[in-house]
This record gives C-alpha cells, structure tokens and sequence, in this order.
C-alpha cells in the first residue's frame, strides 16, 4: 500500500507539470487602495481610537502590525475559478519588504507555540511557506505577496458495501403450509453484534483517511508548482477589465460559472432522484445574465453600493422593455403631501413580461432531456388561453408602498387562555401596540374585475362601506384597515386620511425621479426615528442611540434607471451623512465609538 500511495504522489507531480491553470476567471475583487486614500488618510482609519480598542482588548488585534507590511496606497486583489477542472482561488497583495514577511511567519509560528521553525523556501526570486493543513500556500518575492490555493474537495466514492450471508444449506419448504407441523424449540437468546456492519464501519473510515491525505498530498504538490509558474518567470500582477478602476472597492461574478458552483453542491443529492436533469442548467440561466459588479465608494457625505447587472443582448432588449414604463399619472394623486418616513414607488410593462413569456420560457428550459418543441407546445397553449393585453390590465405595473407615521394605538384581539381546570376560554384583549401608519397604492385598468371583487367582498361580508371607501373586517393587529379605489387607482392601508393630499409639493420630485428610473425609494432616518421614539415600545437607551444616529445619517436611497447602456441595468443604494467634514468611513468609525462607551 505504501509504494502504491507513493506511485500516486509521483504520477501526480509529473502530471502537475502539464496541467495549467485555466486563464479564464469566474470572479474578482480589487481594493482600490490607490484610489481610496486620495479620499481618507489610511493611517487616519487604522490608528482610529475605536479600532485600538481590539488591541488593548481580549481579542489582542494589532492592525498596525499588518500595515506596516502592506502597501495599503495601492491595489489588492482576490480572484479565482471555481467551473474548471482546477478550481482555485489567489490572494495578491503588494508588500514592502520581502524580508518583513518572513519574519513575520517566524514570529507568528513562535507565539502560536508551534514546534520548529516554519517551513520556508528560498528560491531565489521568491519564497515559499506552506501551510501546516496543507491548504494554503504562501508565496512573496521583493513587491508581492500572495496566498494560493486549490479549492477541489475530495469525494470519497465506496462500493464496498457488506454482503448478506446466506445458509446454502437451508431447503425451502414447498407444498401445502397447513401441512407442515409446527415445532417449538426453547433457546436462549444470546445479544448478537454485527461484526460485518462493525468492520465495514472501521474499514470505510481507514480508507477514507488513507485517500483524503493522499489527496491533500497530491493538492500540496500541485500548488507549490503552480505557485513556482506564478513566480519563476517574473510575477504579473492580477488585471481584469471587468472591474472599475474608479470605484474603492469593485468586484465582479461571472453569473453562468455561480451557478455551476450551486449546481456542485446539488450533485451530491441528484443520486436520489431522475428529476434533477430537467432542472436548469448554469448554461441556461448565463444565456440571460453574463456578469454581475458590485461596486462600493466612500465619499465624504454619502457611502453608496452600485450593482450592475449585464444582461445577453435578447434578455437585454427584453429587460428594456420591461423597465422603460410610461406611469399612470392618476397613482401621483394619492401620493401624500408631504416627505413621508419613507416610500418606495417601482414601475414596470407587466404587457411586456406577458408577451416574453414564450421566449423567456423556451430559452430558460432549453435542456437535452426535453425538446424545444415539446416547450414550444407548452408556451403556444399558455399563449393562447391567456390574453396578455387583457390580462395586463388586471395589475398595470405601477405600485407605491409609503410609511407615513409609527403611532401607538390601542388594539383589541381575541385570544385563548387556560383556566384552572385546563379548559380554554376565549379572551378579549385590549394593548396599546406601535402601528405603522401605511399605504400600497396600484393601479389596474380592468374595467370591471376591481369593482367586482370589492362587491364579492361586501357581500361576503368582508368588507363594509363607509362612504367612499370599504373597511376589511376582522384583525386590528395593523389599525383599521381599508380598500380605496377611484377609477384605476386601488389604495390598501390603515390612515385613510393620508391619500387626500392637500398638495402636489411631494408628488412633483417623485415625477422628476421617475422620468430617470423605474424604481426610486428613500427612507428618512430623522423622521423615522423620532416617530418610533415617541412610542411606548421605545427603550431610553435606544432612544439615544437612534438620535445619534439620525444626527449623523439623513437619509438612505435606492434608484434604478429605466433605460439600460450597454445592455446593463444599473442599481444605486446610498447612505447620505449629514456632515462632510471627513470621509464616511472616519464619521461611521466615530459614531460607533461614541456608542460602544455609553
């Protein structure tokens, strides 16, 4: 068995020599470092009071003993592949002294009271330390420092099953069994342990360790050599254009090569079912969406994450349509007067999701195991049966959520509690509850089927008529709450006097907003807080917490344009400060300070 593994070992080396890692990566990061401190003092942010506070704790965190190897003013990357043959991942960060870090690693293995030294190797150009689980390699050389990896998991397959003895010596009875006489026979049972269940167990344990440390063998060799083609011929460092240069921090996906990753990990269940080759495959769903960025910027007075999404160019056009919605300009009649606590308000061609249903399914279900003709049948029948211009017009596309206010009511509800004699009884409670004051406004052009539900909801006695508007009976857990509908505007919520608005101030800029993008949203965290605090359910100790941070913090918002570019349809959450004296991440860093001393 030994020269067997050792045959192993050395197959696999001379293999390692041939194989290359695939130039094609499924993600990357970069920590703008270079851009970053045109913005924030590097050393401002690491030497801040709050953040020594981890290095004079319990937890004995020394940032400063990390920056004073890492060139923090330029760039860091991660990236890696995890679709191919070889998954891996890379570290690459640029240092400032060669001979820092390997004193470094010397001084880490002391403290953490390891036998020996570290084992480092000196190539000349670069050296070599690997980890003692043998998952990690390190390597630097004069500019660079770089943590590898193979991210290959081993799969342990064993067939090996016991087998089922069977008395070759044991005659089955035949002919009639009222025939056969029975006989009892006295014995002592005796507790019988399953030696071939036992030894099976012992077995499959033994081998898999055999294997598993074979394997991590085998990963060790392959990494150290493709750590040695990363460095003999002069290090290049990491680039992708897939990220932006202008952004802190940016980092992109390759969607179709996540999914692959998603559908690893349901492998280890498709044994268990024929169902799973219908299921839909990364190739399907990377037809739709090529790549994802997120990316983050910290400015003085607001921290903001964009998400870009780039779609193929048929599921862009698609997309496009979607979006690119004319409002309904009645919806902007109910929109309150006044800047609520926060609303979000998203608008899209529900006509033209209908009508790309065919195309979106066909695409989307494309797989070996059923033919496109079969879903072609499938989409023609939906297609037929159902009118997507009549069918539009059940929900248009338009809809408004706001939150208006957070008061605290008295609210009535039944319960049922136990007496002594264990028997229930039903309970009328009356609590005072924080309510939020809301409202959902949509639109529907149907001419009749609103109507008609309201009136099936009347006469089921759901619903009771108090003047223009309907009343829903039943649980006063939300506030009273109501149906509103005027033509082809329908309001759901509990402050009915909240969608007279006495003017169209607020209505105004939403329409400036939604002449840009179909989705516009915004919370304003003054107001919401000094709602919440005046309600009972409000703590002291949270009170002053929540105005600290509506002192330093105004408002966080989330636009998304109509139109796309480039086939990308773009997100924006943002984070606005109400000062901009310093960057944001000094200004965060400063109120969690101040709150973890109270």
């Amino acid at each position: 068995m030994k020269q067997f593994f050792i045959f192993l070992i050395l197959l696999t080396f001379t293999l390692a020599h041939s194989q290359t890692l695939s130039p094609k990566q499924d993600y990357f990061v970069q920590f703008n470092g270079s851009q970053l401190s045109k913005k924030v003092s590097i050393a401002e942010v690491i030497n801040h009071s709050f953040l020594k506070k981890y290095k004079d704790g319990k937890m004995n965190l020394d940032i400063n003993q990390y920056a004073d190897l890492i060139k923090l003013d330029q760039k860091i990357t991660v990236h890696g592949n995890y679709s191919d043959s070889i998954p891996y991942y890379q570290v690459t960060i640029p240092i400032k002294d060669k001979n820092a870090i390997k004193n470094f690693l010397i001084q880490k293995n002391k403290e953490n009271d390891s036998l020996g030294k570290p084992l480092i190797e000196d190539f000349g150009q670069y050296s070599v330390y690997n980890s003692p689980d043998k998952k990690t390699t390190v390597a630097w050389n004069d500019s660079y420092l770089v943590f590898f990896g193979l991210t290959k998991k081993h799969e342990y397959k064993d067939y090996s099953y016991p087998e089922v003895e069977v008395d070759s010596a044991a005659t089955a009875v035949t002919g009639d069994p009222s025939e056969v006489s029975e006989v009892v026979v006295e014995t002592n049972e005796v507790p019988v342990v399953d030696t071939a269940y036992v030894d099976y167990s012992d077995n499959y344990y033994a081998n898999f360790q055999k294997e598993q440390i074979a394997f991590d063998s085998i990963q060790a060799i392959s990494q150290n050599r493709f750590v040695k083609l990363l460095f003999e011929n002069g290090f290049t460092v990491p680039a992708s254009e897939k990220v932006h240069e202008n952004a802190d921090i940016s980092c992109w996906v390759d969607y179709g090569a996540a999914m692959s990753s998603f559908n690893t990990a349901y492998a280890a269940l498709a044994r268990f079912t024929t169902y799973n080759k219908f299921l839909l495959g990364q190739n399907n769903l990377g037809n739709f969406v090529k790549g994802i960025n997120v990316d983050f910027y910290f400015d003085n007075d607001n921290a903001r994450v964009e998400e870009i999404v780039e779609y193929s160019k048929p599921m862009a056009d698609i997309v496009g349509k979607i979006s690119n919605r004319k409002v309904n300009k009645n919806i902007f009649n109910y929109f309150p007067s006044q800047k609520p606590l926060g609303y979000m308000t998203y608008h899209f061609n529900t006509k033209e999701i209908l009508n790309s249903f065919p195309a979106f399914s066909t695409e989307i279900f494309s797989n070996p195991y059923i033919l496109k003709e079969d879903i072609s049948v499938a989409t023609d029948l939906i297609s037929t049966i159902i009118d997507e211009e009549a069918t539009a017009t059940l929900f248009d596309g338009d809809i408004s959520v706001f939150l208006y206010d957070v008061v605290e009511r008295e609210v009535t509800s039944k319960t049922f509690e136990y007496d002594e004699n264990y028997e229930s009884k039903e309970v009328v409670k009356t609590i005072k509850k924080a309510i939020p004051q809301f409202s959902v406004i949509f639109t529907s052009t149907h001419p009749t089927f609103a109507d008609k539900l309201i009136q099936l909801g009347v006469r089921k006695k759901g619903l009771v008529q108090k003047g223009n508007y309907y009343e829903i009976k039943g649980t006063q857990e939300y506030g009273n709450l109501f149906i509103f509908k005027d033509k082809d505007v329908v309001v759901v919520g509990n402050n009915i006097d909240a969608i007279f608005p006495k003017d169209n101030s607020f209505s105004k800029e939403v329409k400036k907003e939604l002449k840009q993008h179909y989705i516009s949203a915004k919370v304003s965290l003054d107001k919401l807080v000094t709602a919440y605090s005046n309600t009972g359910e409000a703590k002291e100790s949270e009170i002053k917490s929540f105005n600290r941070l509506a002192q330093q913090f105004t408002d966080v918002t989330l636009y998304s344009a109509k139109k796309l570019t480039d086939n990308k349809l773009k997100f924006e959450l943002k984070l606005n400060s109400s000062k901009g004296d310093k960057n944001i991440i000094l200004q965060t860093l400063d109120l969690v300070d101040e709150l973890s001393t109270k």
